[in-house]
């Protein structure tokens, strides 16, 4: 009886809330934390994150602390001695931000949530499905279905500007004196600026994002290491470890290179996949050995000769 009452629920993400073996209200929208099943009635959603959401989840809190970095060496200058405390500072506000906002997600006070199977793309934007049953009145059934990789990021984003907000001006007004009084704050107004840019992202495509981001960690990291290599004028292993610099880089985008290539294989095979790490000192080294045929002095030089 109960499999056919649920059945009169259209859409995809419409259902009812079932209290002591009984239906409570109409067809509608599932508490949050909940989501309908194949009867169209409303589950708790007691699983845990699959390592694929782990990781997803990871790299959307990469993102800030990449961000905030990038900007810090970027505005610190060459002979600014701050830059190396702003990003231990970065580094402790999103690290806090993240422990944070994992005691305040369901079940509260512990480092673990409870979620829902992500299984398919239209699960991030349930908006997008409300059904019209008599083509006049629309259900309005809008749910997170993914609870909680949708707005745990969110919040996530939210507590690093709170962080930001609370540290970083005090820090930087302290050890920052080899800059400008404009200078040395302009990580912040940077991060006031990626921050929203960052929740839109999220708000918007974070379906996207879900699917894609192992691809993006790998083509993104690849490209900043070529473009890094090639403009420190890295040609040769003995250029690579003249500075420590260069090394600090170089492992970070090694990291970055097996952090992609878990996220594709998700490690279902481990016999398989963990060989694919092998891979990831490949780019670099491929680079070490091809980067003097490429040399435009040397190019240029060979054209005139007739060459």
């Amino acid at each position: 009886m109960a499999v056919a009452m649920s059945s009169t629920c259209p859409g995809l993400y419409c259902g009812r809330t079932i209290i002591n073996d009984s239906f409570e209200g109409e067809c509608g929208v599932c508490p949050r934390g909940q989501r309908t099943n194949y009867e169209k009635i409303c589950e708790e959603c007691s699983g845990s994150p699959e390592l694929y959401d782990w990781l997803y989840l990871g790299f959307m809190a990469m993102l800030p602390l990449v961000l905030h970095w990038f900007f810090i060496e970027w505005f610190s200058g060459k002979k600014s001695s701050s830059a190396l405390f702003q990003h231990i500072t970065a580094l402790f506000e999103c690290t806090a931000a993240a422990i944070v906002t994992l005691l305040l997600n369901d079940p509260v006070g512990q480092l673990s949530i409870r979620s829902c199977e992500v299984k398919v793309l239209s699960d991030w934007y349930t908006m997008l499905y409300n059904p019209s049953p008599d083509y006049v009145t629309t259900l309005h059934c809008t749910q997170e279905a993914v609870f909680p990789l949708y707005t745990i990021v969110l919040i996530y984003y939210a507590f690093c500007l709170v962080f930001m907000m609370l540290l970083r001006p005090l820090l930087v007004k302290k050890i920052a004196c080899g800059l400008g009084k404009t200078d040395r704050f302009r990580s912040i107004y940077a991060a006031l600026y990626f921050f929203p840019i960052l929740t839109v992202l999220q708000a918007v495509g974070g379906g996207l994002l879900y699917y894609a981001f192992p691809y993006i960690i790998l083509v993104l990291s690849l490209v900043t290491l070529a473009v890094y290599m090639s403009a420190s004028e890295i040609q040769s292993f003995k250029n690579l470890v003249a500075k420590k610099k260069r090394l600090v880089v170089l492992f970070s985008h090694w990291l970055l290179h097996a952090y992609g290539i878990i996220s594709i294989s998700r490690l279902d095979k481990l016999g398989q996949d963990l060989p694919l790490l092998a891979l990831v000192p490949g780019p670099a080294l491929f680079y070490l050995l091809t980067a003097r045929f490429t040399e435009p002095n040397r190019i240029l030089a060979e054209g005139g000769n007739g060459h």
